[in-house]
């Protein structure tokens, strides 16, 4: 992943451009399988200052997934832009998604871990070819659907008798 590290040590305090192209030997290099193939591009503009460095990441391309519902392949496209602050403290931690503190030593960032990030992120969790999407979504919209159902005793006709044994049970009390 050392294609994908920024030294950061040697850069002068203004801004940087980076171009970056994940292709499908990145995504097979990382612990977890996102999809099979993939194709991005990714501009990081760094702009570095005395005491942080502003990160804007753009990456645009396509993933190539299999819907959950009818097991075919399609292609999902992704246009991502995201933003990172990498603060200089005393130690390395993350202070909230947005903001990461690095020591002033610091000779380089992993801009990779942050790309396989925000393309993990953007994945959706539900995986549907486009065609079954437009469907899921104008049911989903339904106000009020409703799905299962059960008689229940307030739903009873009042003219058909209770059972003689529930009526029993009504007139049971419970004595302290």
């Amino acid at each position: 992943m050392k294609d994908y590290s920024v030294n950061i040590i040697g850069l002068s305090q203004k801004t940087h451009h980076f171009s970056f192209r994940l292709e499908d030997a990145f995504f097979k290099a990382q612990e977890i399988q996102l999809f099979e193939k993939g194709n991005f591009d990714a501009e990081v503009v760094l702009d570095k200052h005395e005491t942080f460095i502003n990160a804007e990441f753009k990456i645009s391309g396509t993933a190539a997934l299999i819907c959950d519902r009818s097991l075919e392949p399609f292609d999902l496209v992704l246009n991502l832009k995201e933003k990172i602050v990498f603060k200089y403290g005393e130690e390395e931690g993350e202070l909230s998604e947005e903001i990461v503190v690095i020591k002033h030593d610091k000779v380089s960032i992993d801009i990779g871990q942050y790309l396989f990030e925000f393309i993990a992120l953007a994945m959706p969790m539900k995986r549907l070819h486009p065609r079954f999407e437009e469907t899921d979504e104008d049911e989903d919209d339904s106000e009020g659907k409703l799905v299962y159902t059960s008689k229940s005793s307030v739903d009873q006709d009042p003219e058909q008798p209770m059972d003689p044994r529930w009526e029993q049970l009504k007139k049971v009390t419970i004595k302290k």
